[in-house]
């Protein structure tokens, strides 16, 4: 589904490598957790996969699809949630999310998609009301039901339980693996290492911008939990 290989950035008012030689492989239907300390490197890898940042060296396919030159056919098939979405506050949500359905040409079976999202989010009647007059966890919710209008194959989120209150967070959890099962794949950075521990099939582990551990979630943490297995790997790097 996702190829990265060998891809290094650096910013322009830094000398240190942001991203270095990340190797990493998504197949279809995996749930990929990407989990790491502050400044490591997460939101960096996730934008250049979703085409905000450019990058110094290697390659992203998606699909066989350079995410570069064929990036209007790539973004077709993306998803991608930020840990802080930038909506139009002055549309109101049903019509902030026909927008994205158009933008998308997505026909009438927008309607039930967002009958069912909105439904089970519980703001089916909150979407004739403005965006700015929602909660943050509100529109977090509408940012998730407007990623999943076109029947991404991939939805790549930036900390996306961030805001969500616990029931919202498990019904988020749901519907991405009713995704998966349908063959899509997610991609997402997370602070709580339970919930990657106990969600993903798969994991990464990136520190200083490097890769220190990746492959099957049960394979990386061993017989410790996951945030044993992170701790270790911080103390290891401490201790150097």
């Amino acid at each position: 589904m996702l190829e990265i290989k060998h891809l290094s950035k650096t910013y322009r008012n830094s000398s240190k490598k942001a991203i270095d030689d990340i190797n990493l492989t998504i197949e279809d239907g995996d749930i990929y957790g990407f989990v790491g300390p502050n400044g490591a490197g997460k939101s960096t890898t996730i934008k250049c996969i979703v085409g905000i940042h450019d990058y110094d060296a290697g390659s992203i396919t998606f699909n066989g699809l350079d995410i570069i030159k064929d990036s209007f056919e790539v973004k077709k098939q993306l998803a991608y949630i930020p840990d802080n979405p930038d909506l139009y506050e002055s549309l109101t949500g049903i019509e902030y999310l026909n927008f994205v359905a158009n933008i998308y040409k997505v026909g009438e079976e927008r309607n039930e998609l967002i009958h069912k999202y909105a439904s089970k989010f519980s703001i089916e009647t909150d979407l004739a009301n403005q965006i700015q007059s929602y909660s943050h966890g509100m529109k977090q919710k509408l940012a998730i039901i407007s990623a999943l209008i076109h029947s991404p194959k991939m939805i790549i989120l930036d900390e996306p339980f961030v805001g969500l209150d616990p029931k919202a967070t498990h019904d988020l959890k749901e519907i991405l693996v009713e995704c998966c099962k349908n063959g899509t794949s997610v991609f997402f950075s997370s602070h709580i290492l339970e919930v990657v521990e106990k969600f993903c099939n798969k994991v990464c582990i990136i520190k200083n911008g490097k890769i220190v551990a990746n492959g099957l979630t049960n394979e990386v943490k061993g017989d410790s939990t996951l945030e044993d297995k992170f701790m270790e790997l911080f103390e290891d790097e401490q201790s150097n």
